[in-house]
């Protein structure tokens, strides 16, 4: 779950807030922050490129490709090889000299996006959300998956799925997280094998269009494509979907009178909604 955008790449220093149960605020402690303390040390001389957030754990990816992390570990979803929980932004020693592009957050497991287009998971894999189908109910190191053969140029995590988007447009998916809502509310429908694969699947409904991004919230999945047009599956229990229905199977696109026929820029998503940008406006979903 992308909880923040991407972020200017000169900006060294980050403010956090919020609760704080498992130290994942990296300031030290595990009071709840009710205004916003500014962090400025424990990545330089790199500036801060990327901030992600999981249930209980966050991530930084800074400019020079350096991926830090503290919070709630009792599965390995901080990639540090080892369940303790860490107060402070610890370098991910591991992945050291493997530069990093992008990093997902799930709600106890972690995906890894390197920027030669490499795909590593960790943490917990109870629901095949590690996208290694025969591996270990968790994993505290971070590994490849190996199924992702062509490079990937996006990820995204969501309660208990995760995504990716290849360089020739191609969606993936994995993890079990939506099969349990798309069975209770679309009873008697077959479905589509991407919603209960513990190993990446491509996912069927796209195959004329071209994704350069995937989103994905707690338990809903988004494409966008190169066209600036949006596709979304999943729960629709909040409006999320802009569509009728209470679970979308397979992906439906947004039309664009939704968006005042703007093509979309970027979008972004948090547990139950999404956010458009569209050439000209800021949009909610």
């Amino acid at each position: 779950m992308e909880a923040f955008p991407q972020l200017h790449p000169c900006l060294v220093g980050a403010s956090f807030g919020g609760a704080n149960s498992y130290g994942q605020l990296g300031l030290g402690h595990k009071e709840d922050v009710l205004s916003a303390q500014q962090l400025s040390d424990f990545c330089k001389p790199g500036c801060i490129k990327r901030i992600t957030g999981g249930g209980g754990h966050s991530a930084v990816v800074t400019d020079e490709g350096s991926l830090f992390v503290c919070g709630l570990n009792k599965d390995g979803q901080l990639g540090l090889g080892h369940t303790e929980e860490v107060l402070y932004f610890t370098p991910c020693k591991l992945l050291l000299g493997c530069a990093i592009q992008q990093v997902a957050c799930g709600w106890d497991f972690t995906i890894i996006l390197t920027e030669n287009g490499q795909v590593l998971s960790c943490g917990s894999n109870s629901f095949g959300q590690l996208g290694v189908p025969h591996g270990p109910r968790r994993c505290v190191i971070p590994q490849a998956i190996e199924l992702l053969r062509e490079k990937v140029v996006s990820i995204a995590a969501g309660l208990r799925h995760a995504l990716a988007a290849t360089a020739s447009g191609t969606v993936f998916q994995w993890g079990t997280g939506l099969a349990s809502s798309g069975r209770r509310l679309c009873p008697g429908q077959t479905l589509p094998l991407f919603l209960t694969a513990k190993e990446p699947s491509t996912v069927t409904g796209l195959e004329n269009s071209q994704a350069v991004c995937v989103l994905a919230g707690s338990d809903h999945s988004a494409s966008l494509t190169d066209a600036g047009e949006l596709y979304v599956w999943g729960s629709n229990k909040h409006g999320q979907l802009a569509s009728q229905a209470a679970f979308l199977l397979l992906p439906q696109r947004i039309e664009a009178h939704c968006f005042q026929n703007e093509k979309i820029a970027a979008v972004w998503s948090g547990w139950t909604h999404l956010v458009a940008q569209t050439d000209l406006l800021w949009l909610r979903a």
